[in-house]
């Protein structure tokens, strides 16, 4: 996930793990290895992927390294790297100094290398009693001035990557039922706008998005009626475009087009699911934008823009190059 404006003062290794969800938007679980950019000492990328188990084979972290040094490198220019860990000492450290010998190889020097175990974070090269105990370092993560710092910023550390996929999640019970009755009335009433032409049904997505982002902004949640007519206009790319064009990189958008993409009818979800990873991605939140773009793709693996989005995000590509992967989506003839 790149970053264009750094909000967190980091001062030390317990500061730089306490950010660490902050940076990627939710906790990440044991078996996890993050990598941090930075340039001149302003945190530019960071990275989370799953450390291999230890029954698979050696070659698994050199593996690892290979797919991410492309990645870090496309942030370039930066000047270092901080590779944190996630789990036990057996497990972890033999892993973590493999990546680290890999990228140092690779001309971008490792100037932290850490392990968080718990409540306790480890300098894996440091041997210095005096500020790296063989013990670890404490650190509370609730206590931090980096919490009170992200919090101000706007910053959510979420538990867990299963609560960022949550958002996107489907609703059920008497909530699908409502909408699925509320689909198949906007399904008649779009009949009727289509015998009119094109036209009549371009205008009537406009004025659906609008709509939908002015209540929004309001602070007044979509009913049935209006998601499932929405989520059916927006089936037409002109009128998706559009949202694209007119949606804010703010939080207020992100919680719309999280709220449509749980409620719409499966079918039609790809749409504003793809809204909602292209504003998630727009505010910097990338594990947020990646699933909502994997949400799109799992119904429907031929959207185009949302197939684009993920790869951008596979790449580490900053959102910069969304206007050109627009442009070539809109040129696409199968007008997803």
């Amino acid at each position: 996930m790149p970053f264009s404006d750094n909000k967190l003062t980091v001062r030390s290794p317990a500061d730089l793990v306490t950010a660490v969800p902050y940076l990627l938007g939710f906790r990440p679980s044991d078996g996890s290895i993050v990598v941090i950019a930075s340039r001149d000492r302003r945190i530019v990328f960071a990275a989370r992927s799953d450390l291999p188990t230890p029954s698979t084979p050696a070659s698994q972290p050199v593996d690892l390294a290979a797919n991410l040094i492309p990645v870090v490198r496309r942030q370039q220019p930066i000047t270092d790297l901080m590779i944190v860990g996630y789990g036990d000492t057996d497990h972890l450290d033999p892993a973590l100094r493999t990546v680290g010998e890999a990228f140092t190889a690779s001309g971008i020097p490792v100037r932290e290398l850490l392990r968080v175990t718990g409540t306790r974070v480890f300098n894996l090269d440091c041997d210095n009693p005096a500020c790296c105990p063989p013990q670890g370092t404490p650190f509370d993560p609730t206590a931090s001035l980096i919490a009170v710092q992200a919090t101000a910023a706007g910053l959510v550390a979420l538990p867990d990557r299963a609560a960022v996929a949550a958002r996107s999640a489907p609703v059920d019970g008497a909530a699908r039922d409502g909408i699925r009755d509320a689909t198949r009335a906007a399904a008649t009433r779009l009949k009727t706008v289509s015998a009119a032409g094109s036209t009549g049904v371009d205008e009537a997505g406009a004025q659906a998005v609008r709509d939908a982002l002015r209540q929004h902004d309001g602070g007044k949640r979509l009913t049935d009626d209006e998601v499932a007519w929405l989520t059916l206009l927006l089936k037409r790319p002109s009128v998706r475009d559009l949202a694209v064009d007119l949606t804010e990189p703010n939080d207020r958008h992100v919680t719309l087009w999280a709220d449509v993409t749980r409620r719409a009818e499966e079918a039609l979800v790809p749409a504003p699911a793809t809204l909602l990873a292209v504003t998630a991605w727009r505010c910097g939140d990338g594990a947020l934008a990646a699933m909502a773009a994997d949400r799109a793709l799992q119904v429907d693996p031929a959207y185009g823009l949302a197939g684009l989005l993920r790869q951008a995000l596979h790449a580490g590509l900053p959102p910069s190059v969304f206007e050109q992967a627009i442009a070539t989506d809109r040129t696409n003839p199968s007008g997803q």
